[in-house]
């Protein structure tokens, strides 16, 4: 591996930044997700930084079950974002549809339309269970790509 490369990595894994993107949740796991960067929590500690925009995020950060009206801006949001990406499903509704699976307009939970590379379940998630899944989702692509 060059240096550029391992350079790039290092400041990948200890630098990611964030998108957050709510598909249609009761919000209760969007609070505890701006919870979990709050001083309380401080998710920033990590290097985790939120960003407003896909093309600078590293990492999807989604909440909510997956609509009908939903799932193409899901898949564009995707598609926007650079590689590597992840996604993390956070909650019940994002990790299978939860208590909304079985509405007419809803499809499941994320994984029905992007690939998820870490679920944080709980409805809703706690903001030390969202910190503890971002940094272990870290933790394995440090492993990984060693």
């Amino acid at each position: 591996m060059r240096i550029k490369d391992k350079i790039v990595k290092w400041s990948r894994i200890k630098s990611p930044w964030m998108l957050h993107f709510n598909t249609g949740a009761c919000n209760a796991c969007d609070i505890e997700i701006v919870a979990a960067l709050t001083p309380r929590y401080d998710m920033e500690r990590f290097g985790v930084m939120l960003k407003g925009t896909p093309r600078h995020a590293d990492i999807l950060l989604c909440s909510g079950p997956v609509t009908g009206q939903i799932k193409d801006r899901l898949k564009r949001i995707y598609d926007q974002m650079p590689q590597p990406k992840f996604v993390i499903a956070v909650g019940s509704c994002a990790c299978s549809g939860g208590v909304f699976n079985g509405c007419y307009n809803v499809e499941s939970g994320i994984d029905s339309v992007i690939p998820v590379s870490a679920y944080i379940p709980g409805c809703p998630a706690a903001p030390t269970a969202i910190i503890d899944g971002v940094v272990k989702l870290l933790a394995s692509l440090e492993q990984r790509e060693e």
